[in-house]
């Protein structure tokens, strides 16, 4: 993943094993801002979640790509319906998830979504939304 993909990284007193079960219920972090509608599954690879928010203004499937337990979730977006840009479909085929590492006695998580980089129309107002919910994860897990 390239520094010119959106990525938050921040640190946390909870264990790796503690953190990880909840990164993967996305209904846990990804929820309480914008009207969020959650259907499907997110508990092993292959599993599917549809992702509908803000009266349906986004509207993306989320497929589970990759998991390492206490290191690492990816989701590979599969269908996307941004319909308030230009390009609603923009998200489809990028990539984001956690990873999770030891630093002393803290843990340090990182999401970094693939693919929403700068060039895109949706990275000012995407990066501002992912800022959000991570911030509500980073006080979660303080």
């Amino acid at each position: 993943m390239t520094s010119k993909n959106f990525s938050y990284s921040f640190l946390s007193t909870k264990s790796i094993e503690s953190i990880f079960p909840l990164l993967l219920d996305v209904r846990s972090w990804w929820s309480g801002v914008y009207n969020e509608s959650i259907t499907g599954k997110s508990e092993k690879v292959g599993d599917e979640f549809r992702f509908v928010a803000g009266g349906g203004v986004h509207d993306t499937t989320q497929k589970l790509i990759e998991v390492r337990v206490n290191k690492k979730v990816l989701w590979k977006v599969t269908a996307s319906n941004l319909s308030f840009l230009e390009e609603p479909e923009e998200w489809k085929d990028t990539q984001f998830g956690f990873e999770l590492s030891g630093s002393g006695d803290k843990t340090k998580i990182t999401f970094t979504h693939e693919g929403l980089n700068p060039e895109i129309e949706c990275f000012d107002d995407c990066s501002a939304g992912w800022t959000h919910y991570l911030n509500n994860l980073k006080n979660k897990l303080k």
